[in-house]
Parts: structure tokens; C-alpha cells; sequence
């Protein structure tokens, strides 16, 4: 049987650590590149991913200058090339060249805030700085705000993503920010015309966040960047659905009618799974008939509810299709969903299940199924 893979093990190894203790030894002469290396893979197996960048910023800080000024220059002159800046997106960087957050947050925050910034500034653009931006953010509101204020016309594109990535109300993994969206959004206001996808994907996902909250505020900021026409209508169309995807799942009514889908379309509508029950690791096979007397727009979800342990149950939304509908034309949808048995985020258990049918927001036919 094949091992499952390991995020953290890819990420941290005998060749990155060795990659990494080798920039460093290049630029500074004293930097013993064997000890540090070997320190830190002795202690990875206890920790985890997270844990292993503190760890390994708690190996490398022993070889640096104990005055953060000039440990600043070290980690700046041990910096491999910028990121390629021909790239427009996925170009997120590598994971070993964190060390410089970190070390600025511990060592820059209090004390030393702009030399501290200017690190930061430096270093996202090797890999991004937005987990250790929030620091700043929550100690330094108003001088951090500024200083993203002016990197919002940066000319690499990471440092703009960083304006929107670290300010996000919700960001993945990272620690809250004491900010709200009156703060923000005037930067996300510079940013959405921003000709690279990497900084608009960020501005929809902070836009998503935010509509957690407030989908009104998100509503009508969208609509403005609509009359203002500073972006491209394709790419402001599509920073508006992945703005408002959380709202177009939950059948929010503003949304869908931003997105030119009716809430409330009448129609009939069948769900059949042909085949239970179905074993867990195999396929998940379902076809659905949507039938309309009108011709309209059609966003169409479904969601599974798995049986969890003590008879409760978790629901998880998939895409299926974005079509139209003819009038008196039924609309069939046909979708094979593989259950994963060995999936290490989500467990699946035995019993019996539900599949929704969602259509522009509101659920029109559903089916049980037994996983066994």
C-alpha cells in the first residue's frame, strides 16, 4: 500500500533545508550551512508544518546578528531572485523562505516596525508575507495602513496581492485581523482594476469574506466597480461570481440577481441515483432533469449530506453546470462523484446519505442513498 503523502515532508526536506542553508551560506560568510541543517531535521518529526518554520527560524536566529537592523540585512541579502515577474498567478513562492516573517514579527515588531515593513516588503516577493503582515496590522494599525497604502502602486504584483491577502477578515490558517471593512476596502478599491489575476483573485476572496458578514456592503461595492468600468467586464465578471460565491450557495436573493439568475424560477425537476448502495471509494453516480415553460439562466449545485458518527450529518457543496434553460426543453444533467475512502481531510462513514439539488440558490429535488 502506497504511503499517503505528506504536505509537510514535500515542503521540508533534506534538499530544501539544504537549498535554503546554502542561499544563506552564499551571503554570509560565517553561516555554518552543515549545523544548521542538521538541527533542523532533527527536529521535524515532532512537529508539524506550521511548527517547522518557527523551528527552523529558531535554528537559523543563532547565526545571525543579535540587532534586528542588521539581521534585517542578512535575511535581505540571503534572498534568492524575486519571484518570476512575467507570471500573472499561482506563483505563491516556497514555503522555506517564510524564515524572514517570522523573524520579523519576533524581532522587528515592537521596536524597529518600519525597518520591519521594509523586510516584508522584500520578502513577499519571494514568498508571501500575509500570514506576518497581521502583526503589524493588529500593533501598528495606522502606520501599517499607510504603508499598504502606498504598496497598492508597487510594481510587483506580490506586493499589491499582499495589500488584499493580509487584510483579508478571514484568511486561511492565519491569525484574525482587527480591522473592518470601511478600512479595507478603499485598498480593494485600487486594487480591483489590477491587471494581474493573482491580486484580483485575492480581492474576490476578501470580497467573499466580507459577505459572510455584510452581503449588502459586498453587493454595492460590486456594483460600483461596475459603473466605474476600470476593469475589464470579463475579469470584473469574473472577480464578481468568486466575490459572491459563499452568497450565491446560501441562495442569497441580491447575489443571484447580480449574477443575472432568478431566485425564484419555476420549473419541475427529477433527481435519480441509479445505483444503490454504493460502496465507499467508488463512484457516486447521479442524473438529474430540470424542465422550465421558460427560457432562463440556470446556476446549478448539489450538495451531499454525509452521515456523521451519532447520527448527525455534514453537507458539502459541489458545482455541476452554469446553462440555460429552453422553454419546454428538459435540461439533463449527468455527474459521477467519487467517493474517496482514503481522503485524509474529510472521513467518510457509513449510512445513509442525501444528495441536493440546488438551482440558483434554492433546492428543487433531492435522493437518498445508502454508502456502505
Amino acid at each position: 500500500m502506497a504511503e499517503k503523502f505528506s504536505l509537510k515532508d514535500h515542503l521540508f526536506n533534506p534538499d530544501s533545508v539544504g537549498q535554503l542553508a546554502a542561499e544563506y551560506a552564499s551571503a554570509l560568510p560565517k553561516f555554518d550551512a552543515a549545523l544548521f541543517v542538521r538541527e533542523a531535521l532533527s527536529g521535524f518529526a515532532s512537529r508539524e508544518l506550521l511548527a517547522r518554520l518557527d523551528w527552523m527560524a529558531d535554528c537559523l536566529e543563532p547565526q545571525l546578528a543579535g540587532d534586528f537592523p542588521t539581521m534585517a540585512d542578512q535575511l535581505e541579502a540571503a534572498m534568492p531572485p524575486p519571484l518570476d515577474p512575467s507570471l500573472k498567478d499561482d506563483d505563491f513562492g516556497r514555503f522555506i523562505h517564510a524564515l524572514p516573517g517570522i523573524l520579523a514579527v519576533r524581532h522587528g515588531l515592537e521596536d524597529h516596525r518600519d525597518r520591519a515593513l521594509d523586510l516584508l516588503h522584500a520578502a513577499t516577493q519571494r514568498f508571501s508575507m500575509e500570514f506576518y503582515i497581521r502583526p503589524f496590522i493588529n500593533r501598528w494599525p495606522a502606520e501599517t495602513l499607510a504603508r499598504l497604502g502606498q504598496w497598492v502602486e508597487d510594481d510587483n504584483y506580490h506586493v499589491r496581492r499582499l495589500v488584499s491577502e493580509g487584510t483579508r477578515p478571514r484568511l486561511p490558517w492565519a491569525k484574525a485581523v482587527s480591522l473592518d471593512p470601511g478600512q479595507t476596502l478603499p485598498l480593494l478599491d485600487q486594487l480591483h482594476a489590477d491587471p494581474t489575476r493573482y491580486v484580483t483573485r485575492s480581492v474576490a476572496n476578501h470580497l467573499n469574506d466580507i459577505a459572510k458578514k455584510d452581503p449588502d456592503l459586498v453587493l454595492a461595492q460590486l456594483q460600483g466597480w461596475q459603473r466605474a468600468a476600470r476593469q475589464t467586464p470579463k475579469e470584473l465578471d469574473w472577480m464578481t461570481r468568486h466575490a459572491l460565491r459563499v452568497l450565491v450557495r446560501q441562495g442569497h436573493p441580491g447575489a443571484l440577481a447580480q449574477l443575472g439568475y432568478s431566485p425564484v424560477l419555476k420549473l419541475d425537476a427529477e433527481l435519480v441515483v441509479p445505483t444503490n448502495p454504493v460502496q465507499i471509494g467508488d463512484m457516486l453516480s447521479f442524473e438529474g432533469h430540470l424542465l422550465s415553460k421558460s427560457a432562463a439562466p440556470v446556476l446549478v449545485d448539489y450538495r451531499i449530506a454525509f452521515a456523521r458518527p451519532g447520527g448527525k450529518s455534514s453537507e458539502k457543496v459541489f458545482k455541476l453546470k452554469q446553462a440555460r434553460l429552453t422553454a419546454g426543453k428538459p435540461l439533463v444533467l449527468k455527474k459521477n462523484h467519487r467517493l474517496k475512502g482514503d481522503a485524509t481531510t474529510f472521513q467518510l462513514y457509513p449510512g445513509q446519505h442525501r444528495i441536493i439539488l440546488q438551482v440558483n440558490g434554492a433546492d428543487v429535488a433531492e435522493a437518498a442513498f445508502d454508502l456502505v
